[in-house]
């Protein structure tokens, strides 16, 4: 039995060592929070999309141009931005980032003209290029090596503040009219406070050391480029079907079953929370099973449900999209972590890159969906999406980097 002394010596021997990985949790969760508090408000562009149609009299294939337009800048900023800071430290990027979100948001309250609009989602791109590249590799320093969880994690944040986007839209902005947009600026000076205190404690970590696995030395840099190459057709396969969703399935609702906008940014909802739930559980179930089991399974195991979603009624159509939102989600927090394993040391450009082509493909899909809907309706639109998740079977081609457990806390 441990003496009143010993326990002392004891728990003022383990404090130390506690406070680092207490910290680090503390700061995992608070960036999880800002991602929240980031694609909430990032979500607010396409779940306004109805009152923009209307304000602005635009076409599908304006809509989808505005998409192209926040993603783009943000995909081809992200990956620039990440190689950049892998080399050098810019602990206070975190909070301007949110800054520029911030101006975006304003921009849209108070635009008078379609640029006006173009301009605000230029303005949300880049806050977004800014904070993702640097918020995954600070969730991965505070993963504790639990990379999977952690990215997952950080992840969900961003999920469930997507997700939100369509609630803040529907009972705060169409009753109170765009303007009550500049509202949410609050939230992004939340944000900004708190990425300042994530800043702080990324400014005192010391530079991270590149490890080089042994189960990557056989993999020759063909081998490396071909998986990155399939882990690229994969991110298209998944974020040109979600794009179908977050930019028009409010509009294949209200013209498919003739409910109101109101009733249909709710079920976007629906399928937005089904993805945030998806995400959480991709990345432990990852750390247990291996990535590419996770790739495998949210990739290809849509495709059943795709397939049928057009062709179901309201009620089938909101839990179909459920299920796949909460498949397929899972994916992306698998792909990433396997790719900064194949590429160990460049956390940074692998998460700009990764994030980078999300944001490049939803808009280059929601651009080419755009305009298909306008040439053959927002029904067809889906039933070409349907065959997007057969891609998964490229899954194949990737090499195994499942190493055993205890080799992947490095």
């Amino acid at each position: 039995m441990a003496t009143p002394n010993s326990a002392g010596t004891m728990a003022a021997t383990l404090a130390p060592a506690m406070r680092p990985a207490n910290a680090a949790s503390a700061i995992l969760l608070t960036v999880t929070v800002c991602h929240l508090l980031n694609d909430s408000m990032q979500a607010l562009l396409p779940a306004i999309y109805p009152q923009l149609k209307r304000d602005f009299s635009l076409s599908f294939g304006q809509i989808g141009f505005l998409t192209l337009t926040y993603q783009i800048v943000a995909s081809l900023l992200q990956p620039l931005i990440g190689q950049y800071t892998d080399r050098r430290k810019l602990p206070w990027s975190l909070s301007v980032g949110m800054l520029f979100t911030l101006f975006g948001l304003l921009t849209l309250a108070l635009a008078g003209t379609y640029p006006h609009l173009l301009l605000g989602a230029v303005l949300l791109g880049i806050g977004s290029s800014i904070f993702h590249p640097e918020s995954s590799r600070i969730a991965r320093m505070a993963s504790g090596g639990r990379f999977g969880y952690a990215q997952s994690l950080f992840q969900v944040g961003g999920n469930l503040g997507t997700s939100l986007g369509p609630l803040m839209a529907a009972f705060v902005v169409l009753p109170l009219g765009r303007p009550s947009l500049a509202w949410f600026c609050l939230l992004a000076l939340l944000g900004s406070v708190l990425q300042a205190g994530v800043g702080r404690w990324y400014a005192q970590q010391p530079p991270p050391v590149a490890r080089a696995r042994a189960h990557h030395v056989a993999l020759g840099r063909g081998r490396i480029a071909g998986a990155l190459a399939v882990l690229i057709a994969l991110v298209f396969s998944k974020y040109f079907y979600l794009a179908s969703f977050s930019s028009y399935y409010i509009f294949f609702l209200i013209h498919r079953f003739g409910v109101s906008v109101q009733a249909a940014q709710t079920d976007l909802f629906v399928f937005l929370g089904a993805v945030a739930a998806g995400t959480f559980i991709g990345g432990p179930v990852g750390d247990r099973i291996g990535r590419k089991s996770v790739i495998w399974v949210s990739i290809l195991g849509v495709l059943p449900f795709s397939l049928l979603l057009p062709h179901v009624g309201l009620i089938a159509t909101t839990c179909l999209s459920a299920v796949i939102g909460l498949i397929l989600s899972s994916a992306f927090s698998a792909i990433l972590v396997y790719a900064t394993e194949l590429l160990p040391g460049r956390v940074g450009m692998v998460s700009g890159l990764f994030f980078g082509l999300a944001f490049g493909m939803g808009g280059l899909g929601a651009a080419l969906l755009g305009m298909l809907a306008d040439a053959k309706g927002i029904v067809f639109v889906y039933d070409v999406c349907a065959f997007l998740p057969a891609i998964g079977i490229l899954t194949a081609l990737l090499p195994n980097l499942d190493a055993p457990r205890g080799a992947r806390r490095a």
